[in-house]
């Protein structure tokens, strides 16, 4: 099983600090979509590191958004197919930057956020017996609420159409529709006089 201690985590995130010693801090002010992520209580979540919101800070910057993500998933991930506790935490903020299309790191978060919904959602018929499904994972049904807290946001992106079916493809906003509690389109049938 690949995962990573606290330890490895923090260090981490220190090396990504270090390289990019301006990311991770918001110059003028905090970004609206990250309101809030400064009073999470990061360091008490098991296995997580406080510095979270220098990672959320990071994806905005041009230069470390890509590596800022590629710390944060390994942070929010306990394993490699397994959501951390930190992730129905972090997932508001997520939404609220992957909304932005001209986030630096947009389609690397798309990438993550679409992983998390996988990784949340009900096992699919014919699944039970392969599939590690939302059921099964730990944080899976803290991972659905959050979504559905955030059904506006995930509205805005499956209905984004500018999105590519390779950065967001039919399944995956399938299953983010069905997270967040939003009707799917293809199963709404005609009416019929």
């Amino acid at each position: 099983m690949c995962t990573l201690s606290c330890a490895a985590r923090e260090a981490m995130v220190a090396r990504f600090l270090a390289e990019y010693p301006g990311a991770g801090r918001p110059g003028g002010g905090e970004h609206p979509a990250l309101r809030g992520c400064e009073e999470v209580p990061w360091a008490e979540l098991t296995g997580c590191t406080a510095q979270i919101p220098a990672l959320l800070h990071g994806l905005l910057d041009p230069a470390a958004g890509h590596e800022a993500q590629r710390v944060l998933t390994n942070t929010l991930m306990s394993h490699m197919l397994l959501l951390g506790p930190a992730t129905p935490a972090a997932l508001p903020f997520l939404l609220r930057l992957a909304v932005e299309p001209e986030l630096p790191a947009r389609g690397p978060l798309l990438g993550f956020l679409g992983f998390a919904a996988e990784l949340s959602r009900p096992a699919r018929p014919g699944e039970e017996d392969f599939w590690f499904s939302g059921d099964e994972q730990p944080e899976g049904e803290r991972c659905r609420a959050a979504f559905a807290a955030n059904a506006h946001l995930v509205r805005e992106l499956v209905d984004d159409a500018g999105l590519p079916d390779e950065v967001l493809d039919s399944e995956l906003r399938a299953d983010l529709r069905l997270l967040a509690g939003l009707p799917d389109p293809a199963a709404a049938s005609p009416t019929t006089a």
